[in-house]
């Protein structure tokens, strides 16, 4: 019974694995979110850093954007003030300790950083679009995506098709480049 146990999390991971290594990601630094009226951007998931991963969340009716952000690395109080929130390098940055995580501000965003095992899950935002308590539950909310929401996150890890699309605008003669003639003037 014991083995079953120890088999069926990586059955569970393997479709979530093979989707994040063809983008790049690290399997291990996938993770979602939810937060009340936010839908996640698709076109946003891919990756941050050499494999980190990275996600953003919209708002319907105000466009308040919400951003996940897994990397590798740690954050402590002594780090906290070095790292800039939201990639704003240069700027200042405060940390206030909020629990097991960093409630972070500077360069007009705030974030909340929580240290993993070996990586920082962080989710930011502007200031003034969304409220703390609200940033605050979606980074209470991050977790390792279960198999639903795979799908629904990571884009198929099945490659593109070999035979090049048919474009319709090449001469089927000379060096195959488009036909870009103006007349006299243009």
């Amino acid at each position: 019974m014991i083995r079953h146990a120890r088999v069926l999390p990586a059955l569970l991971l393997a479709p979530l694995a093979a989707r994040a290594q063809a983008m790049g990601v690290a399997p291990e630094l996938v993770y979602v979110t939810e937060a009340p009226g936010f839908t996640l951007a698709q076109q946003s998931v891919g990756v941050l850093g050499d494999d980190g991963f990275s996600a953003t969340w919209v708002d319907g009716e105000t466009n308040a954007l919400l951003r996940l952000a897994v990397d590798r690395g740690s954050i402590t109080a002594d780090t906290c003030p070095e790292q800039p929130v939201g990639d704003m390098s240069g700027e200042h940055t405060t940390c206030e300790r909020d629990g097991d995580a960093w409630y972070r501000t500077g360069a007009g965003r705030h974030e909340y950083a929580l240290p993993e095992d070996g990586h920082v899950v962080r989710v930011s935002a502007e200031t003034d679009a969304v409220p703390r308590d609200v940033l605050r539950g979606a980074a209470l909310a991050a977790h390792r995506p279960d198999a639903a929401e795979t799908d629904r996150l990571l884009p198929s890890a099945e490659p593109a098709p070999a035979t090049p699309v048919e474009r319709g605008d090449l001469p089927p003669f000379g060096d195959g480049a488009p036909d870009n003639h103006v007349d006299v003037g243009g």
